[in-house]
């Protein structure tokens, strides 16, 4: 019994020691307060639809009416009951986000670098310098929790390949299935297809060892019994990959109908939509030095600043001086924005260059490979040549933006190889000859690398950003500016500085057995945290802490949005032109939005943005029923009825047939949609037997509103032509008249269309995506033997007494 507590000793400190950083760094959730994120309270806008029909019902709908006229709300919020993997989740989650994300990504990088065979007091400090990486708190403070979720179950899901490859095919197959599904129920696909890289490079790693020793079959063996647990765990998360799979294809992720501008384009996203936030060249160093480049896009500089001491002298009172210096525009690179740099470490940096010449095989090699892969590609538009390669022909590649994301990659690797050749230093496998070549290299790499920028960084850089000619400031002002982003540069030069020669000397007295093992790691580990810890509170700090409520309600109504609220009608749109339309989903909190915020929105209602809502296209506003703008006043947001929008649905008098989609969206520049319909030619067989005339009398009208149902009343004296302010989304919406089935199609390039037959009428719209019942199915068979494999492997380990 003392043998098994005493084995489990170091895994439960860890376990603690990981929680306790986490509730220290966010304490302000321990206090009941909750923190505010950007892109949480734009879901809450874009789900408030959702939600209250689910309060209200106790159903769950699959489509919204909130956003961009329409969208499916399985790309939202969405219940997928039978996916077991999300109460896991949930379960992993026990310390609250966002805790919760820390304590996952430390738990999970340990469990990989025990797999690695590494120490356990070892992989404790390296769970921290992974743990801690500044760019996880910056996506943290911004709200993409779905990407942080996913990236902590990167590193256990690749520890089960290791283990698998190395020949613990249980073990492997169930580690790897179960932190599969657990990324994959994360709802990021990027990171897990950036994760992919990591894990071709290591199966290639172990595939050539395996040709040097004799042992392919355990790698084939290792590959069946994977391929096992990703079958399971790609059909845990079924329902939701099929969705995102089949509604991709006619997103803005899929390929483009239209013809135009073919040199931007691909079969996916554009390509200057992927690459908008490159990172650049000389930024990359940031990794080292996190403000080379300013760090955030704004800044606290503090009232010691140039900019503070230049305002003051110029007559500019205390606090409003101080309010300025609080959000400086510090960042000068060449991202269009940025909360802040994919900050490593300094140490850990030191470490990642030290473990490059202390390791050997092709372990080291497929991981470097990667890293460099994956630091080339984070340049997009600077590295044309690689990027349009991936974006050309690399599967998939061209359906994810933001290149930039693909450090996380980096992230991973570079303490892994760090830590993998302290391993080697700690285990006192390293001659002392190898050591010092690789320590003079590793040091003099790291440590000139910070020199150079501190010693010539002035001269080689102009320090001027893209925002400094928007910001209207007099050239003094400015000038002023840049030698603050000259003091952020040469400050933390001298910082990373100071950190890489500590942690250094740390190494280097361990190694000449100058400290002892214990006070090498709790030094080492010290310091990383006080480097990362400072670091990060630059850019995620206790200050995006509030009340509940605010969370829960971020929005409060303007005398616009009450107005509007008492309009009763069922269901009409508003654009709101107070707000950034097309990337704010505020509005969708009380208003179907002709806007809102979403990174996948169809494709052809964006290219309806591009043509026609973004140039003022009134009848493309008014076929949208919009009823209402938001537009600013003096006084606050003012709403302006709008009365001209055309309504929930009408009869035309004439349909205008087009031969392809570059014709039906031209054709919406010059059209009455009250009168006219615009069709393509595919639907023309529906048009067989139905000639318009517009002599007949005839009514229609919206008579009962669900978001994922809607019910119309028609009375006509002969068949006509229904046009339905509705988005046309056949994957789902079905149509009947008076109960039996009936086929609709697309009119004015993306909404709904019928031919109605003479008489009284009941027509209804309903959204039933099929599969919805099929795939809860799937997510549950597969969701369950996943689990139990895991819960049986632990089990059996336990009782055999065996070990990562």
């Amino acid at each position: 019994m003392n043998k098994i507590l005493s084995k489990a000793l170091p895994h439960v400190i860890a376990v603690l020691v990981f929680m306790a950083i986490s509730l220290a760094y966010f304490y302000p959730q321990i206090q009941g307060k909750r923190l505010y994120q950007h892109d949480i309270a734009q879901w809450r806008g874009s789900a408030k639809e959702i939600m209250d029909f689910k309060e209200k019902t106790g159903k769950e709908t699959l489509w919204t009416n909130s956003m961009f006229g329409g969208m499916p709300a399985y790309l939202i919020s969405a219940n997928y009951s039978g996916n077991l993997m999300l109460k896991v989740n949930k379960a992993m989650n026990f310390l609250q986000r966002p805790a919760s994300f820390i304590f996952i990504a430390m738990l999970g990088f340990y469990i990989l670098l025990l797999v690695f065979g590494l120490n356990p007091w070892l992989s404790l400090v390296g769970a921290l310098g992974y743990g801690l990486s500044t760019y996880f708190f910056i996506i943290i403070g911004a709200g993409h929790n779905s990407k942080i979720q996913a990236i902590g179950y990167v590193a256990p899901m690749i520890a089960g390949l290791v283990m698998a490859c190395k020949g613990r095919f249980w073990g492997g197959m169930a580690i790897f299935g179960f932190f599969f599904g657990l990324n994959l129920a994360s709802g990021h696909p990027q990171i897990t297809y950036y994760s992919a890289f990591i894990m071709l490079a290591l199966l290639v790693a172990f595939f050539i060892n395996a040709q040097k020793t004799k042992t392919l079959k355990t790698i084939y063996k290792a590959i069946g019994f994977l391929a096992i647990a990703g079958i399971l765990a790609v059909g845990s998360n079924f329902s939701n990959l099929w969705f995102t799979y089949d509604y991709g294809k006619d997103s803005i992720r899929g390929k483009s109908e239209l013809t135009d501008n073919q040199h931007n384009k691909t079969s996916g996203l554009d390509k200057d939509y992927v690459t908008q936030w490159s990172y650049g060249v000389a930024e990359t160093f940031n990794m080292l030095i996190p403000n080379l480049m300013g760090g955030a896009s704004s800044m606290d500089v503090g009232v010691n600043s140039e900019t503070f001491k230049f305002l003051r002298q110029n007559g500019v009172p205390f606090s409003q001086a101080q309010t300025i210096v609080k959000q400086l525009p510090t960042y000068w690179g060449p991202q269009p924005s940025t909360s802040g740099p994919v900050y490593v470490g300094a140490i850990i940096f030191f470490l990642f260059i030290l473990g490059m010449f202390l390791l050997r095989g092709p372990e080291k090699w497929a991981l470097f490979a990667v890293t460099l892969l994956a630091i080339l590609l984070a340049w997009g538009h600077h590295f044309n040549f690689l990027t349009n390669f991936f974006l050309n022909y690399f599967p998939a590649y061209n359906k994810f933006r933001t290149v930039s994301m693909i450090l996380v990659v980096a992230e991973l690797t570079m303490p892994l190889i760090g830590f993998l050749g302290l391993k080697e230093i700690y285990e006192g496998k390293i001659a002392k000859p190898d050591f010092l070549r690789a320590f003079k290299w590793a040091t003099g790499i790291t440590a000139g690398i910070c020199l150079f920028f501190l010693i010539f960084g002035r001269g080689i850089f102009n320090f001027s950003g893209a925002v400094d000619q928007q910001l209207g400031w007099p050239k003094e002002l400015i000038d002023v500016l840049k030698r603050d982003r000259q003091h952020m540069l040469t400050n933390d030069s001298l910082r990373s500085l100071f950190f890489v020669l500590a942690g250094a000397g740390i190494v280097y007295a361990f190694f000449i057995k100058k400290i002892k093992p214990s006070y090498f790691l709790l030094s080492l580990g010290l310091l990383i945290t006080i480097d990362m810890w400072v670091v990060n509170k630059r850019y995620m700090n206790n200050d995006g802490f509030v009340n509940k409520r605010m969370v829960e309600a971020p929005f409060t109504p303007t005398d616009a949005d009450k107005q509007i609220l008492a309009d009763k009608s069922p269901d009409f749109r508003v654009f709101n032109l107070t707000v950034s339309p097309f990337n704010d989903a505020s509005t969708s909190f009380y208003h179907k939005s002709i806007g809102g915020y979403h990174g996948a929105k169809l494709r052809r209602y964006q290219d309806l943005i591009d043509y026609h809502l973004s140039k003022g296209n009134m009848a493309v506003l008014n076929m949208l029923n919009t009823k209402y703008f938001i537009q600013p006043g003096q006084n606050g947001p003012i709403a302006l009825p709008n009365p001209d929008a055309l309504g929930n649905v009408w009869f035309v008098d004439s349909i205008k047939l087009v031969n392809n989609p570059d014709e039906e969206i031209q054709a919406l520049y010059n059209f009455n949609p009250k009168t006219t319909a615009i069709v393509d030619k595919k639907f023309e067989s529906l048009l067989a037997d139905f000639k318009p005339d517009n002599s007949g009398a005839g009514n229609i009208e919206l008579v009962e509103y669900a978001p994922n149902m809607l019910k119309y009343h028609s009375i006509s004296n002969q068949p006509k032509l229904a046009v339905f302010s509705e988005i046309y989304y056949p994957k789902g919406w079905k149509a009947s008249i008076d109960g039996k089935p009936a086929p609709h199609f697309r009119a004015n390039y993306v909404l709904r269309a019928m031919i109605v037959p003479a008489g009284e009428h009941r027509i209804e719209f309903t959204f039933d995506p099929p599969m919805w019942r099929v795939g809860k199915s799937i997510d549950l068979t597969s969701s369950l033997l996943l689990i139990l494999i895991f819960v049986g492997w632990i089990g059996w380990s336990a009782f055999s007494k065996k070990s990562i």
